[in-house]
């Protein structure tokens, strides 16, 4: 385990926590705030291509939303917290649609999904330009995320949401006996 403590500028004194296993590769990385947070969204207009440099906090429990081009990532089992910027969560949606792409690749049958994988990646190319308005939408039920921006709001998250919203993983708790 390895956890580092330092503090972001807007977001405050935090926690880097990283967790892993020689053995088996499992590795696991979050982000825990010094102070109590309330369950929270963010949201930002992405119309510029100036936004593409706002810093992002993602935790493990946090789902990423850009409704304008269907794009939703929820938290599983072996979710991990990262700080990137909306550039870096741009081309982690690019990173997932390019490898759906490439898998319809190998089956003809698989054309429709090529051409609907082919637009969102040009869609996404138009916003990291700065020429597709889109929103971006940061939903943490821990209220461990945040977009360090002026121009993001900030809210509660309603009781729907909460009662739907995944948490993300779980960590497992191991007995140092155990591993020896």
């Amino acid at each position: 385990m390895i956890v580092h403590s330092s503090e972001i500028p807007y977001f405050g004194e935090h926690t880097q926590m990283t967790m892993m296993c020689d053995k088996c590769g499992w590795r696991h990385t979050d982000f825990i705030p010094a102070e109590g947070k309330k369950p929270g969204a963010w949201e930002m207009n992405v119309d510029s291509i100036e936004k593409m440099n706002v810093r992002i906090v993602r935790s493990s429990s946090c789902t990423v939303i850009i409704e304008e081009l269907g794009l939703e990532v929820e938290p599983g089992g072996s979710s991990t917290g990262y700080i990137s910027n909306i550039e870096g969560v741009l081309n982690r949606f690019e990173d997932a649609v390019s490898l759906i792409y490439r898998q319809s690749l190998t089956d003809s049958t698989e054309r429709e999904n090529q051409e609907k994988c082919s637009q969102l990646l040009s869609e996404i190319n138009l916003v990291k330009n700065g020429e597709l308005p889109v929103k971006l939408q940061l939903l943490d039920p821990m209220g461990h995320s945040q977009i360090l921006d002026a121009l993001a709001i900030s809210r509660e998250l309603s009781t729907n949401e909460l009662d739907t919203l995944r948490v993300g993983p779980t960590v497992p708790v191991f007995d140092a006996d155990d591993l020896i």
